[in-house]
């Protein structure tokens, strides 16, 4: 989606940035309103910071931590109404500096200076302490802190219980602007109930949040302010600011992944229509949208002009149907390279979130609400289907899924159970809760593994490079492979029929593994079970089938009857489309690490793809494999853009 407000109202509460947030908005498409709710103000005669300069210039501390560029520039300023700017700087570089991210590492540079330690994005006091703990003991050290604003209790606790001596170092505090003129007309604009009065409100920080209820409570508002704020989207530029929101008991609609305020206009342009629209639909509804979580939603699919699973473009796609532009997901679209994903898993392991529905179907909208895509894809794992097996799986960092006791020999086939569906229930339980949250038109996406590669996890007892004990079992004892195809095949047959009850409008199956084997041995030992699951699955859900490897099984692969067949970023799509024929849909194909590249290189390359696509009915476009957990998020969203803007075609 283009990167356009359209229109909407946007009202930016930065104070010395004011500006720089109204440009930023027009530039996007939307109309600032700008209602300033703060302002910096100096520290007259600082005694504070100039008997800091004492101890620090006598050798008394150990670790300065700077927490703005402001704060660093206007700290050294007040130094050197006493002393020369060439004792000051000596005397920084005598201490360890840990800088908050690039604004204190430019204020640093200006002087000639670098930090010790840079904290990394998305550079919260958390990730600070986290830096400090990784790189340097501050046990016995004295730890000055540069504050900005007002002091952080948090902060400072957590530095004296790792045996810091902790000195803070005031430079400036926040205060109302001197004229609330502005902060009050848009209090009155969000009370209004009027939507077009204000559509989106933007936070760069916590004190923001903190003087805009001020105000509204000054003015015995404040109430009334929040019941306004269910109608408007919320955008935080980071967690310090989101935690500050969700204190006065809203939620924070969006955050981005880099948490600077070019990203965060940028990000809300892309996404806040869309967010705003349901919101409000949320709202009408007498859900709480101050206090809800994206399962919290609900559509009435063909009510009052909502769209139905007919119109959605990823469905007709996979039928093979004309669409007015190329449908687009993203395999691993919820993942590690994602700020709020990685903060749910701080909390629970991987096989806590799969098992947890709530938090599961949570997850999988997150990746729908932050990318814009045009189908979700359940949060589940293709190894889960192993435990009702009677198998011990366990995912060790660094390591990856771990089968404890591996299936090698006939004996260990016949002691697996009869797997019991149900034991996987919360999987379809999640996707119910999914299906109902999502928007309509959104196709959603159940899976599985496929039998050889789930066959191969449970043999090698885990990853493998050449999956010698897998085929040596197929080859030398064929009959003991059967068997376990077999039972693999009925289990998953029934797991993803038990998705397309619950909701999934489509089915795939990875399998990640096969393109290890050649034609002549797929089709002995795979297809024939891989027909077997088909033959098998409700027919009301389009099937989709991906693997890796060997561009040779196309052919077999589309023989089983797959209704869509993914292909990795290693086949030429227009010649694999040639040859599988116009008759199946396919799926990709870009590389994975084109995301690692710029804007112009990532839409240089789906332009490519699409050329080879040339328009015809049944591309759904992907990447060849997974997102990788570094990738950069804003990336991800650029790829998703390039692929709606460039296959944009006119009415269908």
């Amino acid at each position: 989606m283009p990167i356009d407000f359209k229109g909407l109202r946007v009202v930016s509460f930065a104070g010395r940035k004011a500006q720089e947030m109204a440009e930023l908005i027009k530039e996007a498409g939307g109309e600032p309103v700008i209602a300033p709710s703060m302002r910096e103000v100096p520290l007259e005669h600082n005694r504070e910071a100039l008997a800091f300069a004492e101890v620090l210039f006598a050798g008394g501390i150990d670790v300065l931590i700077l927490m703005t560029g402001v704060g660093t520039r206007l700290l050294v300023k007040t130094f050197v109404t006493r002393y020369s700017a060439n004792k000051v700087i000596k005397a920084l570089r005598s201490a360890k500096i840990v800088a908050l991210g690039p604004k204190p590492v430019a204020a640093l540079q200006e002087m000639g200076l670098e930090p010790t330690i840079c904290v990394p994005s998305p550079y919260t006091w958390t990730d600070l302490l986290q830096s400090l703990d990784e790189q340097y003991l501050i046990r016995d050290k004295r730890v000055a802190v540069q504050e900005y604003g007002e002091s952080n209790p948090d902060l400072i606790r957590a530095l004296e219980e790792r045996g810091a001596k902790v000195e803070r170092v005031p430079v400036y505090r926040w205060e109302l602007p001197e004229d609330l003129g502005p902060l009050r007309r848009a209090i009155q604009d969000i009370i209004s109930g009027v939507p077009q009065r204000v559509d989106l409100a933007l936070f760069t920080s916590s004190t923001q949040v903190r003087n805009l209820f001020q105000v509204a409570k000054m003015d015995h508002v404040e109430g009334q302010l929040r019941e306004g704020l269910k109608d408007v989207c919320i955008g935080s530029v980071g967690p310090i600011a989101s935690r500050a929101i969700t204190k006065q008991g809203l939620t924070v609609d969006y955050e981005p992944d880099t948490p600077q305020m070019t990203h965060l206009v940028r990000e809300m342009a892309r996404r806040g229509r869309d967010l705003l629209h349901k919101k409000r639909i949320a709202s009408a509804k007498q859900i709480d949208t101050n206090q809800w979580q994206r399962i919290d939603m609900v559509w009435q699919p063909g009510v009052h002009g909502q769209p139905t699973i007919k119109d959605s473009a990823f469905m007709k796609a996979c039928r093979r149907e004309q669409t007015p532009y190329t449908p687009v997901w993203i395999m691993r679209q919820a993942g590690r390279y994602q700020r709020e994903y990685l903060k749910i898993r701080r909390k629970v392991t991987l096989m806590e979130l799969c098992k947890t529905p709530e938090l599961a179907a949570e997850v999988t909208l997150m990746a729908v609400d932050r990318l814009g895509v045009d189908a979700a894809i359940i949060f589940a794992d293709i190894l889960l289907v192993t435990e009702p097996m009677g198998l011990h799986l366990e995912f060790v960092q660094g390591e990856g899924p771990v089968i404890h006791n591996p299936v090698r020999t006939r004996q260990d086939v016949d002691r697996l159970k009869d797997a019991d569906v149900s034991e996987l229930r919360y999987v379809s339980d999640a996707i119910k809760i999914t299906r109902h949250a999502l928007r309509p038109d959104i196709g959603l996406i159940g899976f599985a593994g496929a039998p050889f590669t789930i066959a191969s996890y449970m043999i090698e007892g885990g990853k493998s490079r050449n999956y010698i004990k897998t085929k040596t079992m197929m080859y030398q004892d064929t009959a003991t492979w059967c068997a376990l195809m077999k039972r693999l095949t009925k289990i998953i047959t029934a797991y993803l029929n038990e998705q397309i009850a619950a909701g999934a409008d489509v089915v795939q199956l990875f399998d990640s593994w096969v393109g290890s084997l050649s034609p002549d041995d797929y089709r002995q030992y795979v297809m024939p079970h891989v027909k077997r699951l088909i033959d098998g699955i409700e027919k009301s859900a389009p099937l989709i089938h991906f693997s890796t490897g060997n561009p040779a099984l196309l052919p077999l692969m589309k023989e089983t009857g797959w209704d869509v067949i993914g292909l990795d970023w290693r086949a030429d799509l227009a010649e694999a489309w040639s040859l599988l024929g116009d008759d199946v849909a396919v799926m990709g194909n870009m590389d994975p690490v084109v995301l690692y590249t710029s804007p112009k290189e990532i839409r240089e390359h789906v332009q490519a793809i699409l050329d080879k696509a040339a328009g015809r009915p049944g591309h759904i476009f992907n990447l060849g494999h997974g997102i990788l957990p570094d990738m950069p998020p804003e990336n991800v969203a650029e790829f998703v853009d390039a692929v709606h803007e460039l296959s944009a075609r006119s009415a269908v």
